[in-house]
């Protein structure tokens, strides 16, 4: 429900939608694509590359130039796909193939990434034009790292709120998930997600339809902002009918 299709039946029959656009949804549902315009817009990310099934008839050689431009470990993920489905670390080459492979079967793309080492912070983002951010939050796993099933177990992650970072450091973060909103087009909400290190700040992903559990970071952020679960679903609402 996040990759434009919906919103596009939606589009067409005149309905108002909560989220982002046809656009935006399809963009930021593919990791590749979302890659290519954040570095365009000079928005700091993880150093990637793009991997298609025909790319393994030469493995060997794939595998050689990723190890030389990303290093080990790696990250393999499906193009396009949610909740870290089909996600995998890779330490060497035996563990990339095998990656790349479960990557496939979830998308006819996959994209590498390195792996970048830092506290996983979360910004939430609310509104259309004149979009606000939100108090940060941080996901500590107590897994490897943050997959599926961290995500949706309430015992498997701790959270903190406000995230453990400088003030400083805190608002550059809400500027860059701005500037990231902005340059991909995203309306309504949006939850963009963080690798805060000692050398810098790195945007790991834009979610433009974040969960709404009981545990999910984006309704926990806006409420600890002082918006009430009602205020919230309002909002949204009323921002669907602004678009």
């Amino acid at each position: 429900g996040e990759d434009g299709t919906i919103q596009g039946v939606f589009q067409m029959a005149q309905i108002p939608f909560v989220g982002c656009g046809v656009l935006s949804s399809a963009v930021c549902m593919d990791k590749a694509i979302t890659h290519t315009i954040l570095d365009q817009a000079g928005i700091p990310n993880a150093m990637w590359a793009d991997i298609y099934p025909w790319d393994l008839d030469d493995f060997d050689e794939m595998e050689a130039e990723l190890a030389d431009t990303l290093g080990y470990p790696m990250f393999i993920k499906p193009a396009n796909a949610g909740s870290s489905v089909g996600v995998s670390k890779a330490a060497d080459k035996n563990a990339l193939l095998k990656g790349l492979k479960l990557a496939f079967q979830h998308d006819g793309k996959a994209i590498v990434e390195e792996f970048i080492k830092g506290r996983e912070v979360e910004c939430a983002v609310f509104g259309n034009h004149g979009a606000k951010a939100s108090i940060l939050g941080e996901i500590a796993p107590k897994k490897e790292f943050y997959d599926y099933e961290a995500k949706y177990e309430d015992d498997s992650t701790d959270l903190y709120i406000p995230a453990r970072i400088p003030a400083e450091t805190a608002d550059l973060v809400r500027e860059l998930a701005l500037a990231a909103f902005e340059s991909l087009g995203c309306e309504g909400l949006a939850r963009v997600d963080f690798f805060v290190q000692d050398e810098g700040i790195i945007l790991n992903e834009v979610n433009t339809l974040p969960g709404f559990t009981g545990i999910s970071m984006y309704p926990k952020l806006m409420m600890e902002g002082g918006m009430s679960p009602y205020d919230l679903v309002g909002g949204l609402i009323e921002l669907a009918f602004q678009k």
